[in-house]
């Protein structure tokens, strides 16, 4: 008898994986054609379920947009079939959760390469030549066509990865814009394989004819084209201000710039996507390299040889909002004597006391606020211009941990993570919070402080240095209902510049009321016009 039972626990336990691994929800069993991708595969597999029948359900992806379901892929084989199940991360929860119903799906893959750094850390990441591209349209990337399915607790939906994502083609110069890729000797030391940073150069009337004339540079980062410059009218609100943005058609714009009388200037725009963001915030980092290094010694002095440039702090100037906000204020304090002035636009938190709503250096918690004695309140993380919260931080977390574990979501936390943050044990860059959780690292926290990257702590302690570099060079214009409450924090900058010592004259423009994020005080000519009086003002005179 006990010989018996031994035989039956043991055919029990045999037949025991067979129960444990039997299907109780949906399931997406996904294989990339051999004609999409040859050899092992890694990357990020994500499954978009849209309720709607867009062309493309992968282009809605947002906090707002469809259901996600992500997994990593580790040298997958041709052929071999993944599956998405209630295992894989989701959000805004997990695929069992799903309601039953009618969906359009599609599966994307974000192929990652693999980098040797200079630091000895091998890392695969989805790298690419610096041009900026959308996480869920990046060149490369491996997509399947767009299914409609049922989905409840019996599904099991096969998905097939069928094409590559092409690369875009580049826009052919003209007489007014030029392009430029530049390879950046120090980034590529670091990385361990080509960088190169983009620039779009916008050239001044006359600029062909008046060969002998040099001209004052303003950046502005963040544009694909300086001041959405076009020399068609295709559009809406030709002759109109913008009431929401408070600035003009690129049209417009054109027509101005072209003018006899308008100032004669040159403005540019630089690419630098990282594998971690579309933008590299212009900086040294642990995590994406030298950045700013690399902008003030290589890509600057280029440009300005390549473009008869005024060579001269006076002469060059930034200009900015939120990521771009950040990096011109970040370049101003940090090379005071090589910038003449920095035009800030609603910047990404400038202090970490208020990195948006999160104190990051007092709150143990990220996601919640206590309220009292019972209970806490969810803390927001985007609104509408009337106060409406519409995105909390717990949602972008994990729909940013969806997209891609090891920091490599290509979305905003992960982005500060990678620009501020140190390394961990592998080379990724260190959460600053747990996504799933909230809890923050206080380590991460000191790191973000201790490393500069807390502009207002950094011009506190360097304010008696710093201070007769930047006279007449700080320009802040801030909008009183950001929609990620970046506001706060420069009210907080505003405070310490009103008791700092030395006194400070810089200059702060309010948008009032219910002014939001993608607020100007004023046209883009305007602004240009006002770059050139400073600069005019600022020439040294000649002998």
């Amino acid at each position: 008898m006990l010989l018996n039972l031994r035989f039956v626990l043991v055919l029990a336990l045999v037949a025991a994986p067979n129960v444990a691994t039997a299907q109780t929800g949906p399931r997406f069993d996904v294989t990339v054609a051999a004609s999409a991708h040859r050899g092992p595969l890694t990357g990020r597999l994500i499954v978009a379920v849209s309720k709607t029948n867009p062309a493309e359900p992968r282009l809605l992806i947002s906090p707002s947009g469809p259901a996600i379901f992500g997994v990593d892929l580790e040298g997958v084989a041709p052929g071999r079939a993944v599956t998405v199940d209630s295992r894989a991360i989701g959000y805004p929860t997990s695929l069992d959760s799903l309601p039953p119903g009618e969906y359009w799906v599609q599966a994307l893959v974000r192929v990652y390469s693999q980098v040797r750094r200079a630091d000895g850390k091998t890392l695969w990441l989805p790298m690419n030549d610096g041009r900026i591209a959308p996480f869920n349209n990046t060149p490369g990337s491996l997509v399947s066509e767009v299914q409609q399915v049922r989905i409840d607790s019996s599904a099991r939906v096969a998905i097939t990865l069928t094409r590559t994502l092409p690369e875009p083609p580049r826009p052919a110069d003209t007489d007014w814009v030029k392009r430029v890729t530049l390879q950046s000797k120090t980034l590529t030391a670091f990385w361990g394989r080509p960088i190169y940073v983009h620039a779009t150069i916008l050239l001044p009337r006359g600029y062909a004819t008046e060969t002998s004339r040099q001209y004052p540079a303003i950046y502005t980062l963040g544009h694909s084209v300086p001041f959405q410059f076009r020399t068609d009218s295709v559009g809406r609100g030709i002759g109109e201000i913008n009431p929401v943005t408070g600035v003009e058609t690129g049209f417009d714009f054109y027509k101005a710039w072209n003018a006899p009388d308008f100032p004669r200037v040159i403005a540019i725009s630089l690419e630098q996507q990282t594998p971690y963001f579309p933008d590299s915030y212009s900086t040294n980092s642990a995590n994406n390299g030298p950045y700013g290094d690399a902008i003030v010694e290589e890509i600057i002095p280029e440009l300005e040889r390549r473009f008869r440039i005024i060579a001269a702090p006076h002469a060059r100037h930034l200009e900015g909002a939120s990521t771009s906000g950040w990096q011109s204020l970040a370049l101003q304090l940090r090379y005071p004597d090589y910038f003449g002035g920095a035009w800030i636009f609603q910047p990404d938190p400038i202090d970490f006391s208020r990195h948006q709503l999160v104190d990051i250096y007092k709150d143990e918690n990220a996601f919640s606020i206590p309220i009292g004695q019972f209970i806490t309140a969810e803390r927001p993380m985007r609104r509408t211009v009337e106060g409406q919260p519409i995105w909390s931080v717990r949602q972008l977390s994990r729909f940013e941990a969806v997209l891609g574990s090891k920091g490599r979501s290509g979305f905003q936390f992960n982005a500060w993570e990678a620009v501020y943050g140190p390394t961990d044990s592998e080379g990724y860059p260190k959460a600053l919070w747990d996504p799933l959780t909230g809890v923050i690292d206080k380590s991460v926290a000191a790191y973000w402080r201790d490393n500069d990257y807390d502009l207002r702590d950094y011009a506190e302690r360097n304010w008696a240095t710093l201070e007769p570099k930047l006279r007449g060079k700080l320009r802040f214009f801030l909008p009183d209902m950001d929609d990620f409450y970046l506001n706060v924090a420069m009210y907080r900058f505003e405070d310490f510049l009103k008791r700092a010592q030395p006194a400070s004259d810089a200059e702060f423009i309010y948008g009032r009321p219910m002014k939001g994020h993608s607020w100007h005080p004023y046209p883009w000519a305007e602004l240009v016009r006002r770059f050139a009086a400073a600069v005019e003002a600022n020439t040294p005179a000649t002998r």
